[in-house]
């Protein structure tokens, strides 16, 4: 459970990055923590919480996150500097190759509404796996 509340804390942190929160924002936040399997009350506490930064232990996992927080940036439509440079620094904290960061981050920007396909991904990081 702690895991997921990190996940969670994550992607909120992203969301209010840029000082507010739009409905697109916390709709796709709510979907996400009710597909983790967290409640409405657990949460709506995530926004106050203090949570220890937690990423999965296994790497698809960690992927996951990251297209996450790629998906979360680009859900108002404006990714910016500040919101690319958070997801870069979350999915080097997750242990992910840098290479793999940077083409994600550039290669979403070739895709509608930021949306990588997830083979596509799968690709980029399978290209610069250690």
């Amino acid at each position: 459970m702690e895991e997921k509340k990190s996940l969670m804390k994550t992607l909120i942190e992203l969301a209010e990055i840029d000082g507010k929160l739009i409905e697109r924002e916390y709709a796709f936040l709510w979907a996400i923590a009710s597909q983790l399997g967290l409640s409405k009350e657990k949460f709506e506490e995530l926004f106050q919480e203090e949570i220890p930064f937690n990423p999965p232990a296994n790497e698809f996992e960690r992927i996951i996150q990251f297209q996450r927080m790629v998906l979360m940036m680009s859900v108002d439509e404006n990714a910016s500097e500040t919101e690319v440079n958070y997801v870069k620094e979350m999915g080097l904290k997750m242990g992910l190759n840098p290479m793999s960061i940077s083409n994600v981050l550039l290669e979403m920007k070739n895709h509608p509404n930021h949306m990588i396909p997830p083979n596509v991904l799968i690709q980029i990081f399978q290209r610069h796996h250690n």
